[in-house]
């Protein structure tokens, strides 16, 4: 009886289970992998690596705590250091948003914001956290 009750029950989206939808979503993602416009899934985490040093250098010489572990074990400067991150990433962020839409437009005829969000955060503000934290420990090492 309980299998058939969270059968019937059935989480929907605008009358679409959402089963189908995360499937529609993982689909589009994965075929932004090879399909056309995928050069921006190379050029666009090669900009956020790129400014992610010299951040994690200004925060080495400013004797800030390296970036990603400052996040979790300092809560009390959180807030600042996020939107100090943001500052650094935001045009690179919107830039991996507005080309993602203009790929859906061309490509799915459809605007999944959703998907642009995911694809946003995948190819700019992760390989943006991945290296400024790491910049700063070698650069404060080096200037030892």
């Amino acid at each position: 009886m309980g299998s058939e009750f969270a059968t019937s029950v059935a989480v929907r989206i605008r009358g679409k289970p959402l089963d189908d939808i995360l499937a529609r979503a993982a689909q589009n993602l994965f075929d932004r992998i090879d399909g056309p416009m995928a050069i921006r899934l190379v050029i666009q985490p090669i900009i956020g690596t790129i400014l992610a040093p010299r951040d994690g250098i200004k925060d080495a010489s400013r004797h800030d705590p390296p970036y990603g572990l400052s996040l979790l074990l300092e809560p009390e400067h959180r807030g600042h250091r996020l939107r100090d991150g943001w500052r650094s990433i935001r045009k690179v962020f919107f830039v991996a948003l507005g080309v993602d839409v203009v790929y859906q437009l061309v490509q799915l005829r459809w605007v999944y914001l959703g998907e642009a969000l995911i694809i946003a955060q995948i190819v700019a503000l992760v390989p943006y956290f991945l290296i400024r934290g790491p910049v700063n420990r070698i650069t404060r090492m080096l200037r030892r």
